[in-house]
């Protein structure tokens, strides 16, 4: 069956996917959007389970205080660039608040 960018689009719509993952995909599985779905997930899911082992060691450290209590929050992640990113310190600032 021939893939068709609206295809692809669908797909990338309905499960967040890149471009090309959505393309090969639909290119796995005939055209059939369910069964695309579902191969993503399993690829997902495979790409999931070989970075469980990785070390996250980069991050941010937050400390909040408000009548007399404290805490301190540490959110890791696998780069530094992560730590630079604005989201990301208003993420941690949150958390800690």
């Amino acid at each position: 069956m021939a893939i068709t960018a609206a295809m692809v689009k669908e797909l990338r719509e309905t499960t967040g996917a890149g471009m090309m993952d959505a393309k090969k995909a639909l290119t796995e599985t005939d055209g059939d959007m369910q069964a695309a779905q579902d191969w993503l997930r399993t690829k997902g899911l495979a790409k999931a389970a070989k970075k469980s082992g990785r070390v996250a060691a980069e991050g941010l450290v937050a400390v909040a205080v408000r009548n007399g209590k404290g805490v301190a929050v540490e959110v890791n992640s696998e780069t530094d660039f992560v730590g630079k990113n604005e989201e990301f310190q208003s993420m941690v600032r949150k958390i800690a608040e």
